[in-house]
């Protein structure tokens, strides 16, 4: 079972907003690991079929368990702690891609805007389907790597408003799109080619409700150019994420969705692709778990769905963690 997943939904536990970048100077950092269930049913998923018959076939479901270390180290500094350097996994939403590590630099402001600047490299590869249109013999995969710069700035002007960005690079290293498919010209398969870049821009607000919960809408946009016109896209989506904190408990609620809308027609199915994807989670943390100092409980559970025009590209996926945290 892959983790692309796993990491990107684990990713979605909200911690409070602090008006500091710590609670205290020096090292700082926490420890987590978590275990579970999760299931995809993905055409794309490299731990799933791979022999098709079909270009037009439905995908079978891959699940399993997960065993997942995440964790971050970061050093705070400065006459009122408001510099700060990080390592680690991220539990703020991901700009783009699969984060396996960031490592950034925060400065907050007199104006109270934190300036948030990271670089988000892809430590390992991670498998994808060299042609994802073979038929009738084994799928052979290859690597896909890329990098991200992100830069946020939270809290702009002490308000409630944050502003996420990010430029991302995708690279699959043995590209075959569409070599397999009798009928393509040249032409054909350069629109399949997958290498592209991103820009990424999500815009929040945050919203209290009561002394302890409030709500967070945002709303998302994200421009791909792809080396192949039919890869390239454009991607609007909205969330809405509502954060309960009472006692030692906390919970937060996200629902999100969005549509995908792709520039070039696929020669293979003879449209150009239209998606949209729904996505749902609910994370939990109950601190001071077993009344152990730092130690924390930590659940979560999610599902998200895309349905595309062309039923090839359909996905369906869903999990369910519990894990211990331990914050120092």
């Amino acid at each position: 079972m892959k983790t692309k997943l796993s990491l990107l939904a684990l990713a979605m536990i909200t911690s409070s907003v602090q008006a500091q970048l710590a609670e205290h100077s020096g090292l700082g950092g926490e420890l987590a690991l978590s275990a579970g269930f999760a299931s995809t049913t993905s055409n794309l998923n490299t731990n799933g079929d791979k022999v098709i018959t079909d270009v037009n076939q439905n995908a079978n479901e891959d699940s399993g368990g997960l065993a997942l270390p995440l964790g971050s180290l970061a050093y705070t500094f400065g006459a009122s702690s408001d510099k700060q350097f990080y390592v680690g996994t991220s539990r703020e939403d991901i700009a783009v891609g699969t984060l396996i590590l960031e490592v950034g630099y925060k400065q907050e402001l007199d104006s109270g805007t934190i300036i948030d600047a990271s670089f988000l490299p892809t430590i390992m590869p991670t498998d994808t389907w060299a042609d994802p249109f073979l038929t009738n013999q084994e799928r052979q995969t290859t690597d896909e790597k890329g990098n991200a710069f992100r830069l946020k700035f939270n809290n702009i002007m002490g308000s409630r408003f944050s502003l996420d960005t990010a430029y991302a690079s995708r690279d699959v290293e043995n590209e075959q799109s569409g070599t397999s498919y009798s009928g393509l010209t040249s032409e054909d398969i350069n629109t399949l080619q997958r290498d592209s870049t991103s820009i990424y821009v999500k815009g929040d607000f945050r919203q209290p409700i009561s002394k302890t919960s409030f709500i967070k809408p945002s709303l998302t946009y994200i421009k791909t150019d792809a080396d192949g016109d039919a890869n390239s896209l454009t991607s609007v989506g909205g969330e809405l994420t509502y954060l309960r904190i009472f006692d030692r408990h906390q919970l937060a609620l996200t629902a999100g969705y969005t549509n995908r809308s792709f520039d070039g027609t696929n020669p293979i199915y003879g449209k150009v692709r239209d998606e949209d994807e729904l996505s749902l989670f609910a994370a939990y943390e109950y601190k001071n778990f077993m009344g152990w100092k730092n130690w924390s409980f930590i659940s979560l559970s999610g599902y998200t769905e895309s349905d595309s025009n062309i039923d090839f590209y359909d996905t369906k996926q869903y999990l369910l963690t519990v894990g211990m945290n331990y914050k120092f």
